[in-house]
């Protein structure tokens, strides 16, 4: 069991994280005598994946219904709409990434295109 500077130090995370996501319902720690938190070895991966659905936009009250199917490998149909639409959420803002790339690589050429103009 490791105490909570643990996991979150290999999760590369704040300890402030990993109490959210508990708070969140998406971790659960052994308490010592002395109230201190403790977790599971397997709990920083957890942590990992959890801060990485987190960063991509998720919410911890989406993440906490698509636990279970993560978990256990079964799905309902409410969880697989869930996981659809979280899917093609993220493939629309890479789409919007992608654009936002495209322009920026368009005004990148213009600006160099200036600057040689002004050089010659």
């Amino acid at each position: 069991m490791l105490p909570i500077g643990a996991v979150a130090s290999a999760a590369n995370v704040t300890p402030r994280v990993v109490r959210y996501y508990e708070q969140q319902g998406l971790l659960s720690s052994e308490r010592t005598s002395g109230g201190q938190r403790r977790y599971p070895e397997a709990t920083v991966e957890r942590v990992r994946f959890l801060h990485q659905l987190i960063q991509a936009g998720l919410s911890s009250a989406s993440i906490r219904e698509l636990l279970p199917c993560v978990d256990s490998r079964v799905a309902t149909a409410s969880t697989l709409r869930t996981l659809e639409a979280e899917r093609d959420r993220l493939r629309a803002r890479a789409a919007e990434l992608e654009a936002m790339g495209n322009r920026l690589d368009d005004l990148i050429g213009a600006a160099r295109a200036t600057m040689d103009e002004v050089a010659s």
